[in-house]
């Protein structure tokens, strides 16, 4: 499980696809790596959770299958990229998001950037039957950073970025038009089930 709080930044170093159509990818870690990183261990890339399959210090590997590739963005990574990584959450870490599990649902379509004050609103566009969970003042993951809605209107929903989260991710290389991937909160997902009608859409 995870938070939602970025830890680490990493860059894509090799992306290969398998004869089976996984793809196989290798992310360095940029800062120091402040925990033992056991073979077979999660770790949250963009907010996808993916099997840690190899580590040469700081260098990390990991295999995507093909489900996960047509779920996420990972199809669109590109060799340079940066992305937002987080280790699992460990017994007595500090819970300062909310709850990942990183399985992404899907995709989000950034609309819009604007500038207010020192911060920026990213306005986002998603698919009805995802837009269902998403409530005001209610979380969401998106890329893997656990993030307060602002405002939902009917097709899109908005979220302000401090300053701090926009220089400790990899937001800050995001623009109008990029897809990012998105987490619903797993409280929103079960509580709308509980409820038949709601449900139904």
């Amino acid at each position: 499980m995870f938070t939602g709080i970025i830890t680490h930044l990493g860059k894509i170093e090799a992306l290969k696809q398998s004869s089976k159509k996984d793809l196989l990818l290798k992310i360095s870690v940029a800062g120091k790596i402040n925990r033992k990183l056991a073979i077979g261990c999660s770790i949250a890339c963009n907010g996808i959770c993916l099997t840690l399959i190899e580590q040469k210090k700081s260098l990390l590997s990991f295999q995507a299958s093909k489900e996960t590739c047509d779920k996420t963005t990972l199809a669109n990574w590109k060799i340079g990229e940066e992305i937002n990584l987080e280790f699992a959450l460990r017994a007595g870490d500090e819970f300062g998001g909310h709850m990942v599990l990183g399985h992404v649902d899907g995709t989000a379509k950034i609309l819009a950037i604007q500038s207010i004050k020192d911060s920026k609103k990213f306005t986002f566009a998603v698919k009805k039957e995802l837009m269902k969970f998403i409530a005001e003042k209610g979380s969401v993951t998106l890329n893997g950073v656990s993030l307060t809605v602002n405002e939902v209107e009917k097709n899109s929903f908005s979220i302000n970025l401090i300053p701090h989260t926009i220089a400790n991710t990899a937001f800050k290389h995001r623009v109008a038009g990029d897809l990012v991937n998105l987490e619903i909160d797993v409280i929103a997902r079960y509580v709308l089930r509980l409820d038949p009608a709601t449900s139904a859409g």
